[in-house]
């Protein structure tokens, strides 16, 4: 069992962060914030997958004039993502937003982050600071240390700011589009502060090999006990972020939603269009919320005994097929029956 890292703990809107609170799923919308319809409508479908932060580029004033609106309508904590500009993270406060993200070193004069400080510490609204490996202080870039001990110092400056305002509800990242160095940033960091830690591997690329570098970087920080919120950076739809983040979780037995599926690989032994059904079955029970695992097996002479930890599960054959349950065969379908079948009896199982 992960033992995970002890940590403050702090609430955006309903959701805790650290500590003991489950690990949480975020996503950012890919939306213009000034079209209050349409990201409210990507909100609400990223809802429905299982994401539960959601964060917003703030841009300018008009975006932030938009945020109380969708704040009210939202149904899950709403996070203003700001740079540079101390006036909007204030609009956006008044405007009822649940977090910020904003690097206090980074909004010019100390009086403007006072102001920051002093309304968000009111209004109890935590701050994330958010290092990006490729986006440091020069003073940082010009030294001669490894990229995550820069970022650490980044990070570390940035808290200090905070502190010395009295301001302990932070949060902190550190990303980098290179895996291990964002490993090596957040394992160090780890050992220097208290604060939550929201993990990600930015500019991550495209599905496939975002998923790959997210997977790695995030599953090994999680592995060690690592990590309290996370984003997986895909250029993509965000909902595939919300699918990836809640797949490493459940990889690592850290959360749970819905089916967890499996399936074998093709081998010679298979009689089966084994890669065509495995989607079937997670198409069909992908909506599924109930906390079982299902198998998809190429054969009925491994398929069973391999999948025995399996809730319920599929072996092909030749124009047929195996429904088991822990295991145990309990029935023999036609091929074109077997989706169907399978799906009774669960639903029978769980009526």
């Amino acid at each position: 069992m992960i033992k995970r890292r002890k940590t403050k703990q702090l609430t955006i809107g309903n959701v805790k962060i650290g500590s003991d609170a489950p690990i949480s799923v975020q996503s950012m919308c890919n939306t213009d914030t000034r079209d209050v319809n349409a990201t409210l409508r990507q909100i609400d479908e990223l809802t429905e997958r299982g994401c539960e932060l959601i964060r917003l580029a703030v841009l300018n004033k008009d975006a932030a004039a938009c945020i109380g609106d969708i704040t009210k309508k939202s149904k899950i904590p709403v996070i203003a993502d700001i740079h540079f500009d101390y006036r909007l993270a204030i609009q956006c406060i008044e405007q009822g937003v649940s977090a910020l993200r904003i690097n206090p070193g980074n909004i010019g004069k100390r009086e403007n982050v006072e102001k920051v400080v002093k309304l968000a510490k009111i209004n109890k609204i935590p701050i994330r600071i958010g290092i990006n490996g490729g986006s440091l202080e020069k003073s940082l870039e010009e030294l001669n240390i490894p990229l995550e001990e820069k970022m650490v110092q980044s990070a570390l400056g940035h808290i200090k700011i905070l502190e010395d305002l009295d301001f302990d509800l932070i949060k902190v990242s550190l990303k980098s589009s290179d895996v291990p160095t964002t490993i090596r940033a957040y394992r160090l960091m780890a050992q220097k502060c208290d604060y939550p830690l929201h993990l990600g591997v930015t500019e991550a690329g495209t599905l496939k090999s975002g998923l790959i570098k997210s997977s790695i970087g995030l599953g090994t920080l999680l592995f060690d006990g690592i990590g309290d919120t996370i984003r997986v950076s895909l250029t993509e739809n965000p909902l595939e972020e919300v699918d990836a983040g809640w797949g490493i979780l459940k990889s690592l037995g850290l959360r749970q939603r819905g089916v967890n599926f499996v399936s074998c690989p093709t081998c010679g032994r298979t009689r089966i269009d084994l890669i065509a059904l495995a989607k079937q079955v997670e198409e069909r029970f992908k909506n599924l919320d109930l906390p079982i695992t299902i198998a998809t097996m190429g054969c009925p002479v491994n398929g069973p005994g391999e999948a025995k930890h399996a809730d319920f599960g599929i072996a092909g054959a030749i124009g047929e097929g195996y429904i088991f349950r822990k295991g145990e065969i309990i029935a023999r379908v036609d091929e074109k029956d077997l989706i169907n079948t399978l799906e009774n009896i669960i639903m029978e199982t769980y009526k």
